[in-house]
């Protein structure tokens, strides 16, 4: 133990008939980057993720970090600058995150629309999915983080069809 806090193999519960905690939401990610200020330009003025901190009129925190929320809560992205020494993403399969997702709207139409503005902003595909769930774009960050923009696909009932969630993947045309 350490701390107090009963540190077991994943899935256990902790204390035998013990009610599992319950996750509400992913509250947010936080990102080490090289660069922060082109990090911050990308998640900013290319996906338009709107920039909480720092706030240029308040002088900003003391080290080098940016925060960004859509509004749903206080912040979904944190950047924390590590330096253009810092080791990068090793290639290939390897433990750890491999993607993460932002829904950017309702409708394919939305979705065509952050293909143009990441395609004018230079942005690479790097694929392009049918879930059946979710019609979906994959792009890098300028550290290598995979990101994945997505829009639900209307009418697909995946809460009463949870296996439409593992759906075989098919080409997206947009």
């Amino acid at each position: 133990m350490s701390g107090g806090v009963s540190r077991g193999k994943p899935g256990e519960s902790g204390a035998e008939g013990a009610a599992a905690m319950q996750v509400k939401e992913l509250g947010h990610l936080v990102l080490y980057v090289r660069d922060v200020e082109r990090s911050a330009a990308f998640y900013r003025d290319v996906l338009g993720w709107r920039q909480i901190l720092p706030d240029p009129a308040a002088g900003g925190p003391a080290f080098p970090v940016a925060a960004f929320s859509s509004g749903r809560t206080h912040h979904e992205l944190l950047l924390i600058e590590v330096g253009e020494d810092a080791t990068p993403i090793p290639a290939g399969r390897r433990v750890g995150m491999y993607h993460f997702g932002l829904k950017v709207g309702d409708s394919d139409d939305e979705l065509r629309e952050a293909l143009n503005r990441i395609t004018e902003a230079g942005v690479m595909i790097s694929g392009a999915s049918d879930h059946t769930v979710t019609h979906s774009l994959y792009i890098f960050d300028p550290d290598g983080n995979e990101i994945e923009l997505y829009v639900d696909v209307p009418g697909v009932d995946w809460r009463t069809d949870p296996s439409l969630i593992a759906a075989p993947i098919r080409p997206l045309r947009l």
